[in-house]
Parts: C-alpha cells; structure tokens; sequence
C-alpha cells in the first residue's frame, strides 16, 4: 500500500499532467474504472484502497471529485488509411480532439488523422472526451501530403453543401480549427452542412464532425 506522495508511481503520474512529459515518456494517464476497463495492457495501474491511500490518489487526479483508479499506458499511433477517415488542423481544444475521435470510432473505419497545432489526444481531458475509443482507434499524425483519396474540406461558407457532393472512396473528412478554420492551400473540395435559416453561422467542430460522418458514412453505406 502506497502512503506517501512522494512514490515513483504517484510523481510519475503528476509529470504525465504535462505534456512535455507525456513526449518524453512515451506514457499518458487514463482515469476512472471506465476508461482503465477499456484500456490496452498498463505500465502500471493504482487503485484507491488496495494500491495507494484514496487521499494520495486524489492528490494526483485530475478530476474534480477524484479518482478510484487510475493507469499508466504507453501512447500508440495508427496509420492513416480506411474508406472513410477525419484530418484535423489545428484544432486546440482537446475535448473537441476527444470526441471528434469518439464519433470517428463510431461511424468510420479510418482513424483521426491531427496535423499541425492540434491538441493533445493523449491529455486527461482528451482521453475522458473520447471514452474509450482512444483506446480502440488511437489516432494518426500526419501532414496534407499524408493524406489519401477524395478530400472534402468541411467549411461554412462554401456554397456547395455535403448533400450535392459526388463522393469516392477512400474519403478524408477535413476540420479546422472554430476561429480559422481550414488553411486557403488544403486541396479537395469544399462544402458546408446546411444549417437552418436564422440558427448559428456554424456548429461546433465536434458536432461537425460528428454530423459530416454520418452523412458521408450512410451515403457510402447506399452505394457500396
């Protein structure tokens, strides 16, 4: 039983909440008996009570209220690839990160694929946001000259709407970050989810990408 804070496990736990540490490491944390069911084999895994005093292990969550379990992992990489995948840029906000990898794990059988200036997908925030499917769909790094087959860059302005869109496979579903969106030199075509009349200018990237796969996936799915 672990009674001082001052354990390797619990200060390797408090590096792996800076991602710098996480880089060095190679390792991210996972909290909550969800997340650690769902998980791939630990470096090591603390559970309050058998493993480590609650008080201590609540030191080192991130949660509000606390965690009854908490794991260690080493972080894996997927390969772009599949008939129907997510590329995202930029894209800061690792909640958004996490469930943008949630929906993909859902609705497409290619990963996430996070360019440049995208957060964290091994954060405790992004790992929470993605329940689980982290785990079951780790993600891919990759620039626009690693991207693969028909690209259709999501994009509020454009007048063209996913619905007119002549889709192939394999299909890259491209997201930008809410306040910049797309850079002007991503190539593929451009088109928008059509909102109704007087609503927001735009959805959430999230919702975006959660909407624009399901329309591509089933489209897919009636002509295969």
């Amino acid at each position: 039983m672990i009674r001082s804070a001052d354990n390797d496990k619990l200060k390797t736990i408090r590096k792996l909440h800076d991602g710098r540490w996480r880089e060095k490491l190679d390792l991210f944390v996972a909290e909550g008996e969800d997340l650690v069911e769902a998980a791939w084999d630990p470096e090591f895994v603390l559970v309050a009570g058998e493993d480590v005093e609650p008080e201590l292990l609540d030191g080192v969550s991130t949660l509000g209220s606390g965690a009854r379990v908490i794991g260690v992992y080493r972080r894996r990489w997927s390969q772009p690839g599949g008939d129907l995948s997510v590329y995202l840029h930029a894209v800061g906000d690792p909640g958004n990160v996490g469930a943008v990898i949630r929906s993909a794990h859902g609705l497409c059988d290619g990963p996430v694929v996070l360019g440049p200036g995208c957060a964290d997908p091994w954060s405790p925030k992004a790992v929470r946001a993605s329940m689980g499917s982290v785990f079951a769909r780790p993600p891919a790094r990759a620039g626009f000259a690693g991207l693969t087959g028909a690209l259709v860059a999501l994009d509020p302005r454009a007048e063209t709407s996913l619905r007119e869109l002549e889709l192939s496979r394999p299909a890259v579903v491209c997201l930008g970050s809410e306040r910049e969106g797309l850079p002007p030199g991503l190539p593929g075509t451009r088109a928008s989810i059509p909102l109704r009349a007087g609503g927001p200018e735009s959805l959430n990237v999230a919702a975006a990408a959660a909407v624009a796969l399901w329309e591509v996936a089933n489209r897919m799915a009636a002509h295969a």
